[in-house]
Formats: structure tokens, sequence, C-alpha cells
């Protein structure tokens, strides 16, 4: 307990806290939310070669979640997307042009 700077700290285990949803709340929301995500967008076909663009789009979107002006949200993305150098598609898939028609590995 470090009651010299003006607050009282209790340590409790989070493994051991009977609501584990009040011990880390942030955590518990991300994960949910990105569990939803995927069920809802991707319909739970997600592989390991593109986890991290999922990733990346569902930060772009949480990070927006709670915008007021959502109509600039397309105007970001533009504006992100024109501020890089242009990408073949065999570079952005990880392959040839023609590897895009086979189903993914899961």
């Amino acid at each position: 307990m470090r009651s010299d700077h003006g607050f009282t700290h209790h340590a409790t285990p989070g493994y051991l806290a009977s609501d584990l949803d009040a011990v880390m709340p942030g955590p518990h929301l991300v994960s949910s939310l990105l569990k939803r995500w995927t069920a809802g967008t991707l319909h739970h076909r997600t592989s390991r070669q593109h986890l991290p663009y999922y990733l990346d789009e569902f930060t772009f979107r949480f990070n927006r979640r709670t915008s007021r002006a959502r109509g600039l949200l397309f105007y970001r993305l533009l504006q992100q997307a024109a501020g890089i150098d242009p990408h073949p598609l065999s570079e952005l898939i990880g392959g040839t042009a023609n590897d895009w028609d086979e189903p993914p590995d899961d």
C-alpha cells in the first residue's frame, strides 16, 4: 500500500477475482469487440497470413468507433491511402496475383 502519494492501493490478483470483467474492463472490451467484428465481417474466416492486416483494420475501426464525424472516416481512409507508395497485388497478398483464387488456409 502506498499512502505517501495520496492513495491507497490494494493489489488483487486478477485470476482470483470474482468478476473478471471488473478487474480488466479494457482488454475484455477489446477482445469481445474483436470477436464480434471477426464473426460479423470475416465470418470467422481468418488466415495467419493476413492476420496483421485484419488487426490493422480492426484497430482503425476501434479507434474511430466514437467519432462524432462519421462521414470523415472515408475521407481519412483515402487520406492515409494516398499518403503511401502504391503496392502491387502480389505484394499485398503475399504471393502471385493468381494465388488469390485459392481458398485461404485455416
